[in-house]
């Protein structure tokens, strides 16, 4: 850190001085006998003025970040700061920047970044429709009916661009037509070893509520719609303020702590992987559309004696591209979770999260990732029990800029008053200029990602804030306001 009171106490002299001659100055110009129409101005205050005319960019950041250090809503808070030059590999400005904090939803940050290295931009989960069996001159298909799922976190789901249900039934229907099948004399299999047990748990420290949405344990559908989840409660005295809630998972059959509750009774959640739901509508559909069929819906996750198949149709997800921009833009965290998931399966033959996690982990330190400090809990930043550290996160995104899919990668970004979870900060200063990942848990507000300035540096910067006083907005304010003299550097 540098000397703040040479800056500060010349600022102060020459504020005064200005403030006389601005008085002097208004008694000529103006008199009390003209009627001057009144003027709501939004200039800066004359010290504000000074400041820029007498302190570089670069002192009027640190200054903005000393002034923090005193303030009613950061003053308490655990946080970190830090400005980085990719070019120069030097920080321009920092504090606290080796300190361990809980990043939020830039986690994020850590793990499309990781699929889109492992994977690809243009890898896409494929759910296909096959048979078995003969079709006989009558058009009854004789055999079985298979859906191989592949894990894709956006089936059903609409998401970035991805098909709902009923597009992917009506395509599966018409292969059969296309296929002369009129009746099927068998079942419909569900196949993917991607979810063999799916019932899984999210870390113990989850937040399993924030802003009144619930995060969900991913668990198997079989014939449950997977968009609804029944909310029991339980409420303790009713003259006390000390209210339970709780509800119960149909998937993985646990009941979660919530500490308030704001809704109807019921949650909703997507999940990562739903063939059997597919299959189950599937089912309902064909005989609605006349084509008879006899059997069950069957999960069938291992086959030691794989029957002959051919295939029907193919259901081809949006591009990991689409999808990581979909991610990032709205902070998506069930498909960040799906990722975790993916590159673990993909790696380690084992979709579960702690495959994910050792992938991820195993990836950072192979780019020479900064892991002191680094906790690396869950896909998404819910865990409260992530943590990293501010010049982690810069010399981690500088890292990218060399890589083949760096503009896949920094267009996923939300950007500064325009896009994603940052149309509503840097509106007015920054517009267009900042391109970052946001995070938001209760009391933590955190923004990671890259600057364009007026004189077209790109910049890298990481600021997370942790235990703030007051509300979330009032934390944008100051993390705007420390970040504002930036774009001048």
């Amino acid at each position: 850190m540098v000397n703040f009171r040479k800056y500060i106490s010349s600022v102060a002299v020459l504020a005064s001085g200005f403030f006389l001659s601005q008085s002097t100055v208004s008694t000529v110009l103006y008199s009390s006998n003209v009627d001057a129409p009144k003027v709501v101005s939004n200039l800066p205050s004359p010290a504000s003025a000074i400041e820029k005319v007498f302190l570089s960019p670069k002192e009027l950041v640190d200054v903005n970040v000393n002034t923090m250090l005193s303030d009613v809503v950061l003053k308490n808070a655990n946080w970190g700061f830090v400005i980085y030059d990719p070019k120069t590999k030097k920080i321009i400005s920092s504090y606290n920047e080796n300190t361990p904090l809980v990043p939020a939803s830039t986690t994020k940050l850590l793990t499309t970044e990781t699929a889109l290295n492992l994977l690809g931009e243009n890898y896409r989960w494929m759910t296909q429709l096959e048979y078995s069996g003969e079709i006989d001159e009558t058009g009854t298909l004789n055999g079985n009916l298979y859906i191989v799922g592949s894990g894709d976190p956006s089936l059903g789901t609409n998401k970035a661009g991805a098909w709902s249900y009923k597009e992917i039934i009506s395509d599966f229907t018409s292969g059969l037509t296309t296929e002369g099948i009129k009746k099927v004399n068998g079942d419909i299999i569900i196949q993917t070893a991607l979810y063999k047990s799916n019932t899984t748990k999210l870390p113990e420290s989850i937040v399993w509520l924030e802003k009144n949405n619930y995060y969900l344990p991913v668990g198997t559908t079989k014939d449950i719609n997977p968009a609804n989840e029944k909310l029991i409660v339980k409420k303790g005295n009713m003259s006390s303020n000390d209210k339970r809630y709780f509800y119960v998972s149909p998937y993985a059959h646990q009941m979660v702590y919530a500490d308030k509750y704001d809704g109807e009774g019921i949650l909703t959640t997507k999940l990562p992987d739903a063939p059997a739901f597919l299959a189950n509508s599937f089912k309902s559909n064909l005989s609605k559309s006349g084509i008879a069929i006899t059997g069950k819906v069957i999960p069938k996750m291992t086959d030691n004696n794989p029957e002959n198949r051919k295939m029907i149709a193919v259901y081809k997800s949006p591009t990991l591209a689409d999808i990581v921009y979909y991610t990032n833009q709205r902070s998506d965290n069930g498909l960040s979770e799906a990722l975790l998931k993916t590159v673990g399966f993909q790696k380690i033959g084992d979709q579960t999260s702690e495959s994910g996690r050792a992938v991820v982990n195993n990836h950072l330190r192979d780019i020479s990732f900064d892991t002191e400090g680094l906790s690396y809990i869950d896909g998404s930043g819910l865990s409260r029990s992530n943590k990293v550290t501010p010049i982690a996160q810069v010399k981690y995104l500088t890292s990218l800029m060399n890589q083949k899919y760096y503009k896949t990668y920094f267009d996923s970004l939300p950007i500064g008053g325009q896009s994603g979870t940052l149309k509503r900060m840097f509106i007015n200063e920054g517009n267009g200029q900042i391109f970052a990942k946001t995070g938001t848990l209760n009391k933590v507000k955190t923004l990671a990602g890259y600057m364009k300035t007026n004189s077209g540096r790109t910049l890298v910067f990481s600021l997370l804030v942790n235990n703030y006083a007051g509300s979330v907005d009032q934390v944008k304010n100051r993390m705007e306001k420390i970040l504002h003299p930036a774009l001048d550097l």
